[in-house]
């Protein structure tokens, strides 16, 4: 009985505190009006830009469409879409035969393998493969300022 008559009390107290917290005793304040902007007495409006740039109104997308399409005749064949990848493939294809094999297109690792693979065991050590870690970029300066 006597948690249940301590409760009510609390709740009582609770309730009285948020009405006398909640009370508004606020001042009017005395802040004057904003003043009105000024208006340039020689002119009240503004003049237009001269030669100023007009939008491009072309999509990212027909951008990309028109880099494409390099004979410029609104259609994008198969060899204008794979004629920029010919030169990355030609790099790779190492005996020219116009056919890339695993060991073509993993040329990089393998050169790196060998290289970090000191004893010539063809196996990495944990010291060996550490060296195969991609050096860590110098960081750009956050500004151009000297």
């Amino acid at each position: 009985m006597v948690r249940w008559i301590a409760g009510i009390a609390a709740i009582l107290l609770f309730a009285t505190g948020a009405v006398f917290a909640l009370q508004s005793h606020a001042e009017e304040s005395n802040i004057p009006n904003a003043p009105l902007p000024r208006i340039a007495a020689s002119s009240s409006r503004l003049s237009s830009i001269p030669n100023a740039p007009e939008a491009d109104a072309k999509s990212k997308e027909q951008k990309r469409f028109e880099r494409a399409d390099k004979d410029e005749d609104g259609r994008i064949t198969l060899a204008e879409l794979a004629e920029p990848r010919r030169k990355a493939f030609a790099k790779l294809d190492l005996d020219h035969d116009g056919r890339l094999s695993f060991e073509e297109w993993a040329v990089r690792s393998i050169k790196k393998f060998a290289e970090a693979d000191r004893n010539r065991d063809k196996i990495l050590n944990s010291v060996e493969f550490a060296a195969t870690a991609p050096k860590p970029r110098p960081k750009k300066p956050a500004c151009a300022c000297s």
